[in-house]
């Protein structure tokens, strides 16, 4: 019949257009697609940040000392008093201390960090220039150096040596302080293998805490006494009120017992 070719067209049409239609599905797979997941994706694990690498000083290996060990240098050994500064050179007092010295026409000794002798070594200079005696006084005023290990302490005292003939070829070193006089027996022997003798003090005014020119001056005259060793400060803070004390104790001391120079 002549419509049998247009129902067949018909008909194949509809069966195709019924095929493209089923979402999800390729033909002649008979798979439906995965639909698109709408739950939250997994929240990613957070990758643990490396602790930073220690940079200051190795922890302590032994105890904090009870007492001073043996090999201090306590006095002078004559009559004389001797003067020494701690924790320089500082560019504003350290000036300061050396005119008072010179005008004075006195010797004193400077137990100078190696931190600042780096930063300063024209300080340094003029303190070895004007004949004054040097003293190592550790790398960066570390008072627990004397705890650590004995490979640790040898490589501080060398490297502030180091910083301080950097600034003086020819400086003659022959003086260790350990830093708030925390001494042990191992810092002293480190100090003695490399060539110096450990310096202590027997008048500490504390001048580090502060206090008044006025204080400074009475605790340091009322407690001096022939071969005397004192402590003081050029640098480390506010040194005003030691810098009014000195004027004082210079004269003082120098009338009294006459003040030298550490050898």
């Amino acid at each position: 019949m002549p419509l049998r070719a247009p129902l067949a067209l018909v008909l194949g049409l509809l069966l195709l257009v019924t095929g493209c239609g089923r979402a999800g599905s390729r033909p002649g797979s008979g798979t439906a697609a995965p639909a698109w997941s709408t739950a939250p994706s997994p929240t990613p694990t957070p990758v643990a940040t490396p602790s930073p690498k220690r940079t200051g000083p190795p922890p302590p290996v032994r105890p904090r000392p009870t007492g001073l060990p043996a090999g201090l240098r306590k006095t002078t050994g004559v009559r004389g008093v001797a003067l020494t500064f701690d924790d320089g050179p500082d560019p504003v007092y350290t000036p300061q201390v050396l005119d008072q010295l010179r005008a004075a026409r006195v010797k004193a000794t400077f137990c100078v960090i190696g931190s600042r002798a780096r930063r300063y070594p024209d300080l340094v200079a003029r303190i070895a220039r004007e004949g004054h005696q040097l003293c190592n006084h550790s790398w960066d005023h570390d008072i627990e150096l004397g705890r650590r290990s004995t490979a640790a302490i040898r490589a501080d005292l060398k490297r502030t040596s180091a910083a301080i003939r950097d600034a003086v070829p020819d400086a003659r070193i022959p003086f260790y302080r350990q830093p708030g006089g925390r001494w042990t027996a191992e810092v002293v022997a480190v100090a003695k293998e490399l060539g110096m003798r450990s310096l202590h003090w027997t008048v500490d005014p504390q001048d580090w805490a502060k206090p008044t020119g006025p204080t400074i001056t009475k605790r340091v005259t009322t407690a001096a006494r022939p071969g005397a060793v004192v402590l003081l400060h050029d640098g480390g803070g506010d040194r005003r009120a030691t810098m009014s004390a000195c004027r004082h104790v210079i004269k003082d001391l120098k009338r009294r017992y006459g003040i030298v120079k550490l050898r």
